[in-house]
């Protein structure tokens, strides 16, 4: 919004203000104005949910030392999803789409979240939403990014050419562009392939996430990493010379998400603040869920999907753990962690909590530094 009024609207009367058609500029000012809001409506949000009663319900069978955080204030998600909207609405361009196919992203799957930590709190158990119902609508807001794109597609304003790390003469299209004309009676099934793709990318993404918010800090602290490493992305995908350089597929419009991204680390940032062992918040699944979405939608817009494992390196690694023990017990009638997610292994295995969050902290940037370094590798 400050982009349109200032430079679109008052530049050609006070030209100082071309300094907001420079994307460096916008995102740093978007990151700090996300790390002020969440830090100065932080205390108000924690009173808040205090006055309603929203607090956290532990599960009894999980590790004991968590059972003293029952009634810790949750649904801090909302804090988060606020610092990261407004200023992505302040300091980015409003007439790009990329921007709006985001946040319409973050806002659904932050939405399932909402509705999963409501049924938790209203009901006072552990579970929310059953599983079938929060994935079919976690694979409809996945759907509505899928055929968004699609449209986007047809007016060659983004490409469905995936990046393949170490491979960047490979660029296979999971879309088939002939459809509307040549075969209209294929419908859907033409770039179902595309479609199926985005659902899995968005729906693994947020339920990784999700899977995460376990301890206090590991999640966001995790997010801060992979979206730092998004920030980096979205600019060199948009830019020029960095995207020649490195041989990438050059996006400009994309890189306007750069700015959404700086408010992600900066909302990040705030939230920790409040979040940090002993927390005093938890985001809770609107939070986990509409940062799972947004990670997962902007690697999708930047064409950087296969990058996501090292991005999200923990994240991925915790819903593996979460599959690996679930199939092993279910095939096998044995366990393979002592706990699930992997975190609470480590738990179990005497670790005290700050120190494993500290050590996943440090793997999420050695794996966000190596996605980095794919870059420039062939």
């Amino acid at each position: 919004m400050l982009y349109w009024l200032l430079y679109e609207k008052l530049y050609i009367y006070f030209h100082p203000f071309r300094i907001f058609r420079f994307l460096t500029f916008r995102t740093a000012f978007a990151s700090l104005t996300a790390l002020l809001i969440a830090l100065f409506i932080g205390p108000f949000v924690i009173q808040k949910l205090k006055e309603f009663q929203i607090g956290q319900f532990v599960r009894e069978d999980g590790p004991q030392s968590h059972l003293k955080k029952s009634g810790t204030p949750t649904m801090g998600g909302v804090l988060i999803g606020i610092a990261i909207l407004l200023p992505t609405i302040l300091w980015s361009d409003p007439a790009n789409p990329f921007v709006w196919i985001t946040v319409f992203a973050t806002v659904a799957f932050g939405a399932i979240g909402f509705a999963d930590d409501y049924i938790k709190v209203v009901q006072r158990r552990s579970l929310g939403l059953t599983a079938r119902q929060k994935l079919v609508l976690q694979c409809a807001a996945a759907l509505l990014v899928a055929l968004a794109l699609v449209t986007l597609a047809q007016f060659k304003m983004f490409s469905t050419r995936m990046s393949v790390p170490f491979a960047k003469g490979l660029r296979p299209d999971l879309l088939w562009h002939g459809w509307p004309t040549m075969v209209p009676h294929l419908g859907l099934l033409i770039f179902a392939p595309f479609v199926i793709w985005v659902v899995l990318v968005l729906v693994g993404s947020s339920n990784a996430v999700n899977l995460t918010d376990g301890l206090d800090g590991l999640a966001i602290g995790c997010t801060i990493v992979a979206a730092a490493a998004l920030t980096v992305l979205t600019y060199v995908s948009g830019h020029v010379v960095f995207a020649d350089y490195l041989e990438l597929q050059r996006m400009p419009l994309v890189s306007e998400l750069t700015v959404f991204c700086g408010s992600m680390v900066g909302a990040s940032i705030g939230f920790l603040w409040y979040n940090a062992h002993p927390a005093e918040i938890f985001m809770g699944d609107v939070g986990s869920l509409a940062l799972g979405g947004a990670i997962g939608t902007v690697a999708i817009l930047i064409r950087q999907e296969l990058l996501l494992p090292f991005i999200g390196g923990i994240f991925v690694i915790e819903a593996l753990s979460v599959l690996l023990q679930v199939g092993s017990y279910k095939l096998r009638k044995k366990r393979i962690f002592k706990m699930a997610p992997l975190h609470h292994h480590f738990e179990q295995l005497g670790w005290c909590e700050s120190k494993v969050i500290t050590r996943f902290w440090i793997g999420a940037l050695v794996f966000a530094l190596f996605a980095l370094t794919t870059l420039k590798l062939r």
